[in-house]
């Protein structure tokens, strides 16, 4: 039954509650967006207005090779001007990727009542979350997205908790990706005159997420947004089909966390696959001391992640 979209209070419980997310809003037929998503003028994003990024996509293969300092300038410029940047030939299967999308879209084709068991409030695991905006019962304007969360402790807990429709290929994105992740490491820290190995790594991407983010179509993109303006907090972001961004406070600001938004469209849903990694929750998070020292100063205290 479509929800009644005149009444806030029945649209929440229909989205949030019932587990139908966004998705459901739209498979009912609806021809505008509902009030409760219409962000503020300040806050919509106009199209006309952007630009494209005319920055290369970043070849990591041939870190191997004679071009190997030209590729690490490469990121360091990126990561301290733009704060995003894309790659290709990373070392994850392109069919692994093209796997992911296609479960995710599978996903959140599930009955309401499949996703709604890994809601916050009720989920059988603390490692997985299914919902829709960031925090709804606090937003004044409401996201346009619905997303599944999966914290990572080890390979077994993984298999055991996890939804089942989307383990598998997610944790062997998550697997596959270490690689790029930690070669990526190594030349922005490297930049630094820090040196990684492997009794630092946990320092800096200890944690680990991967989330599946669905986009349904929208019938008035130029009023909501699918995520709105906000930094990511961890290490390195790394984003299937739109990108790899991060924050390093390790960095004394020198590498950006970029502010980003998420666009919605009418013409076709789509999904996006990030994967978060992060210092431990105990791992004590300072500027390094090279870097304060050749900067003449600490732009952040010490602080416990």
């Amino acid at each position: 039954m479509a929800p009644t979209l005149d009444n806030e209070s029945s649209l929440f419980n229909f989205v949030v509650r019932d587990g139908n997310g966004v998705k459901g809003i739209v498979d009912s037929g609806i021809s505008k967006v509902p009030q409760a998503y219409i962000q503020p003028h300040a806050e919509q994003i106009d199209k006309k207005s952007a630009s494209k990024c005319e920055i290369p996509p970043i070849d990591l293969s041939k870190l191997d090779g004679p071009d190997h300092d030209e590729v690490v300038n490469q990121i360091v410029r990126a990561a301290e001007t733009l704060g995003f940047f894309q790659v290709v030939n990373h070392g994850v299967p392109v069919q692994l990727l093209d796997s992911l999308k296609q479960t995710a879209h599978n996903f959140f084709s599930l009955p309401a009542e499949r996703k709604a068991v890994y809601r916050k409030e009720v989920s059988p695991s603390p490692l997985v979350k299914y919902g829709t905006s960031f925090v709804p019962e606090k937003e004044r304007a409401l996201e346009w997205k619905d997303y599944i969360s999966m914290a990572y402790t080890n390979d077994d807990e993984a298999l055991q908790q996890w939804p089942i429709e989307c383990r598998d290929v997610a944790l062997q994105f998550l697997k596959t990706s270490h690689e790029m992740v930690r070669n990526l490491l190594e030349a922005l820290l490297g930049n630094l005159g820090e040196e990684l190995d492997d009794s630092k790594i946990d320092a800096f991407i200890g944690k680990k997420m991967v989330n599946m983010n669905f986009y349904p179509t929208c019938p008035n993109p130029e009023l909501t947004v699918g995520v709105g303006r906000h930094s990511d907090m961890g290490t390195l972001t790394i984003l299937l089909q739109d990108g790899i961004g991060g924050l390093y406070i390790w960095s004394n600001g020198r590498y950006k966390s970029a502010e980003h938004r998420v666009r919605t469209t009418s013409t076709k849903s789509r999904v996006s696959i990030p994967i978060f990694t992060s210092p431990l929750p105990t791992q004590k998070v300072a500027p390094l001391p090279q870097v304060v020292k050749k900067d003449g100063v600490a732009r952040y205290r010490e602080f416990v992640f």
